[in-house]
């Protein structure tokens, strides 16, 4: 398995849009914190960078990256090595490479700015979203064959995340905002990644104004402490389950 993750990890540093994901993500990050006076501005600014640029390359990239790779899956499938061996030396390979991207264009700025708990749980945010939106990617080409089939899915799937589930939240809320629904509102911020991290780096920033109805009863309903706990429990099952149910269809997929 490590010779399979060596060569994915290998291979997706060679590729131009690799490079031209750190580029981009390292310029934002250090412009943001230069043309700031406030560390906490610039941390704003970079977070929305993490809930939006991250969700959307780990989920194209990996999906096209996948459908690309399919001859050498085969050429792996053709070996004596066990298909889960494959599958997670493909998903580690892929989820190592986003992530080291990551931490090389928004991490070390982030860390040079905040070197502190702030910096690194916006770090570990970022992180979290990109192995949450691998796994989505794995899932997706392990049901679906057609790669522009898998791509149009993976961008559903990603303005479902970013956009559209905070329509309908606001919707319902101002639906039924004469009925109880705190606990609905928090049932479905648990559903959604990408609101669940964007909630606790706005608690850990103080920044309550802009954190909505939503953030503020998440926030009176839970402790700083337990909210923390509850929120890295679900975004570690958000990347759990994908990446499982993914597994098994490989192994019972005819390629």
């Amino acid at each position: 398995m490590l010779k399979i993750i060596k060569i994915i990890f290998g291979d997706i540093f060679k590729k131009k849009t690799t490079l031209f994901f750190i580029i981009t993500l390292a310029a934002m990050s250090w412009t943001s914190f230069i043309i700031e006076d406030n560390v906490h501005k610039g941390l704003l600014i970079i977070m929305n960078v993490i809930l939006f640029i991250i969700p959307l390359m780990s989920l194209l990239f990996s999906t096209v990256y996948l459908h690309n790779c399919k001859e050498f899956i085969i050429l792996l499938l053709s070996q004596p090595v066990a298909r889960s061996t494959i599958w997670k030396g493909i998903f580690a390979g892929v989820s190592l490479s986003l992530s080291t991207a990551f931490i090389s264009g928004a991490g070390i700025p982030i860390l040079v700015y905040s070197f502190n708990a702030l910096g690194f749980l916006m770090i570990f945010m970022g992180l979290s979203l990109t192995l949450i939106f691998v796994s989505l990617s794995f899932l997706i080409c392990s049901y679906v064959a057609d790669k522009s089939k898998g791509v149009g899915i993976a961008l559903i799937l990603w303005l479902f995340f970013a956009i559209i589930y905070d329509g309908a939240m606001l919707f319902i809320m101002f639906q039924f905002t004469d009925y109880p629904i705190d606990s609905l509102m928090i049932a479905m911020l648990m559903l959604n990644p990408v609101d669940l991290a964007r909630l606790q780096l706005l608690i850990q920033l103080d920044v309550s104004a802009i954190m909505g109805y939503a953030g503020a009863v998440f926030k009176n309903f839970l402790s700083v402490t337990a909210g923390m706990i509850v929120t890295l429990s679900i975004m570690f099952f958000w990347i759990i389950l994908p990446y499982c149910l993914s597994i098994r269809r490989f192994n019972r997929k005819d390629i």
